[in-house]
């Protein structure tokens, strides 16, 4: 029996250039034109290559933005990694810790307000996917940074701290898309008086 043909490493090569290219063309679709302008035929015509490809390689345009998100994801990973850790023993602490390094990662990730963006108008298994890993991201490093952090009895930190998350992120996303908010400015002035109202903020939580 004729044994099946080795692909050569050129043809290796030029699928994983295709891929790359492809991967590359979404993600400046997706920051320049936001989700509506990504599709099959754009992609294809970004990338300087043939419609199948997409499916072939990615099985359409879920496939892509799956890559785009690892990709985000992993930009987020790199920036909470390079945080250094404040070694604060207390519930506050780490919660101011924790707000401000999410807010540092978010606005420093165009392709995460993005893909965030594209979840405040969508909901689909791809996207609720999307946005569980994104989490996931977070709900690691700060396990690995206070892993034996207990929650007080008296009070709800967890919803307080959900209502700060919240609103750290709607921050993050307006900053990409507005001058200011709620009549602070979004400049570097205006992120320092974010960052103090978050102390202010955080005395519901516990020393």
């Amino acid at each position: 029996m004729a044994e099946s043909p080795v692909p050569s490493p050129v043809r290796l090569r030029d699928r994983r250039a295709t891929e790359a290219a492809i991967v590359e063309a979404g993600q400046r679709i997706l920051l320049r034109d936001g989700f509506p302008g990504l599709n099959v035929q754009t992609l294809a015509a970004e990338a300087g290559c043939d419609r199948k490809l997409v499916y072939r390689y990615f099985e359409g345009t879920e496939g892509v933005v799956e890559r785009i998100a690892a990709r985000a994801h992993a930009s987020l990973v790199r920036f909470l990694d390079a945080v250094p850790a404040s070694g604060t023993e207390s519930l506050r602490g780490f919660a101011r810790e924790s707000l401000s390094a999410w807010l540092g990662a978010l606005r420093a990730s165009p392709l995460t307000l993005r893909l965030m963006a594209w979840a405040l108008v969508e909901s689909s298994p791809l996207v609720n996917r999307i946005e569980a890993e994104r989490s996931a991201v977070l709900q690691a490093w700060m396990r690995e940074r206070r892993p034996r952090l207990r929650t007080p009895p008296a009070g709800d930190a967890v919803a307080v701290n959900a209502v700060l998350l919240a609103a750290v992120q709607h921050l993050a996303l307006s900053g990409g898309a507005r001058p200011g908010v709620g009549g602070v400015a979004l400049d570097d002035a205006g992120w320092a008086r974010i960052e103090a109202a978050l102390d202010a903020l955080l005395v519901a939580f516990p020393e």
